[in-house]
């Protein structure tokens, strides 16, 4: 399997992950990933990076919910479609916090995977969120590299 595929459906697999421990507070991540239907054409190398989005994503995602409280008004995550929540954090850990894929293609994949398993308006909703918390944060770099000091890091 092609990386840019196998990546995409790591996403997928970590998306569905993130959804169901929303629904299922009780359960962590480790128990999650037991439990999860995995195909038996599926790589180690798709499992092992689902497993590694699950577990960074939902690691912070308390400093992910508030970046969506302080740039998003009249969104609180607890008023969010689960799928798009999810959706959100992911792009947020893999292209913001952990940089592990550039910021533009972290927000396509959010929008596509949306666009999949959410609403019929999950994938515009996911892109405007997306777009406003990555504005605010580009500003407050910018801002904040004129006194020295990662804002965010306050």
């Amino acid at each position: 399997m092609p990386l840019s595929r196998g990546r995409h459906r790591a996403r997928e697999i970590a998306l569905q992950l993130l959804y169901s421990l929303d629904l299922r507070p009780d359960q962590n991540t480790e128990e999650a990933l037991e439990l999860f239907p995995f195909e038996g054409g599926e790589g180690g190398d798709v499992i092992q990076y689902a497993s590694s989005l699950l577990r960074g994503v939902w690691a912070v995602r308390a400093e992910i919910d508030n970046e969506i409280r302080r740039h998003v008004v009249g969104w609180r995550p607890e008023r969010m479609v689960a799928v798009d929540l999810a959706a959100v954090r992911l792009a947020l850990y893999e292209g913001v916090i952990a940089r592990l894929v550039p910021l533009p293609v972290a927000i396509s994949e959010a929008v596509d995977l949306a666009k999949k398993y959410g609403t019929e308006h999950s994938g515009r909703f996911v892109n405007g969120v997306l777009g406003r918390i990555v504005r605010a944060l580009e500003l407050e770099e910018s801002v904040g590299a004129g006194e020295g000091q990662d804002p965010r890091r306050g």
